[in-house]
């Protein structure tokens, strides 16, 4: 059976979105801004995480970030990412926006459930 392992953004102010500034938010380009030197201990722990991972468990809006700019990009954290199996939550996404993604519909715990079932790791 598999694990979910939870790696999230978590905020203060409610700023997460546009962590890179390219989607012209108020307060877009917060990551870059406060990585400064820590970007390399970071991108360690991120690598660890993906190489690691079976799959992906998404919601719609992580999809969408991701699967309009990842697949296009590369390096060893992003070449592990787009390889993974990706399973987006979503009531409302007609078709997923990363490779390799299937779209989790119904009741989300039953769905994330037999999901783990079939996972291993």
């Amino acid at each position: 059976m598999g694990k979910i392992v939870v790696s999230e953004n978590v905020s203060l102010d409610g700023v997460v979105e546009d962590p890179s500034g390219e989607q012209g938010f108020k307060h877009g380009g917060w990551f870059l801004q406060f990585i400064g030197q820590d970007w390399e201990a970071w991108a360690e722990v991120e690598l660890a995480e993906a190489q690691g991972a079976e799959a992906l468990l998404l919601g719609r809006r992580s999809d969408e970030y991701f699967g309009t700019r990842s697949p296009s990009q590369s390096g060893q954290w992003l070449d592990r990412l787009n390889s993974l199996p990706k399973y987006v939550v979503s009531s409302t996404l007609e078709e997923p926006k990363w490779t390799n993604a299937t779209i989790l519909r119904g009741e989300v715990v039953s769905e994330v459930s037999k999901l783990k079932q079939q996972t291993k790791g």
